[in-house]
């Protein structure tokens, strides 16, 4: 029995402390994938407690079967697409400080966002899913309801598109 199944059954079995531990392993994946799909982290903490929330309101319904992961990011996705669908809120600075700590993480990420961001909205959340939150592409099928096929074929595309534009930036940058 995996960790996952032993932590559902003793919470099934009404031990709720159990119910933190789960929690607490899976709020970092929700977190992060929730960062990409709002437009501020507040956004984003709200969206994953938002995200929490619902499973536990509706986790005796057994939907999830045994996959609480997919089950989670279903959650996710469907809480980050009712939070796109408010007025956005104040958006961040464009140039951070530089003496931050993690800036240069900061400013990779934010060139990556940038890049996905130009794909089509189909190619994005697979790249998010697949690269932003290491899902494997079986889990990026299951939580997109696409055939495993389709996303193979996406993701590769968006990786060409994303290739191509590094390559035309590459370009640029040298010409400057």
């Amino acid at each position: 029995m995996t960790r996952e199944a032993s932590l559902l059954k003793k919470i099934e079995e009404d031990d709720l402390t159990r119910l933190d531990q789960l929690i607490t392993h899976y709020y970092g994946d929700i977190f992060r994938y929730c960062l990409w799909h709002t437009d501020s982290r507040q956004t984003a903490e709200d969206a994953a407690q938002e995200t929490f929330l619902k499973f536990v309101r509706y986790y005796d319904r057994k939907s999830y079967g045994r996959k609480i992961r997919a089950y989670l990011y279903k959650i996710a996705v469907n809480v980050c697409i009712d939070l796109s669908k408010r007025p956005p809120m104040d958006q961040l600075p464009e140039e951070l400080p530089a003496c931050e700590p993690g800036y240069e993480d900061a400013e990779h990420n934010a060139d990556f966002l940038q890049l996905v961001r130009r794909l089509p909205k189909d190619q994005q959340d697979l790249v998010v899913l697949r690269f932003g939150q290491d899902l494997t592409i079986r889990e990026c099928a299951e939580i997109t309801g696409l055939p495993l096929r389709t996303v193979q074929s996406r993701l590769r595309s968006a990786l060409k598109k994303i290739k191509m534009e590094i390559q035309k930036r590459g370009i640029e940058d040298e010409s400057k």
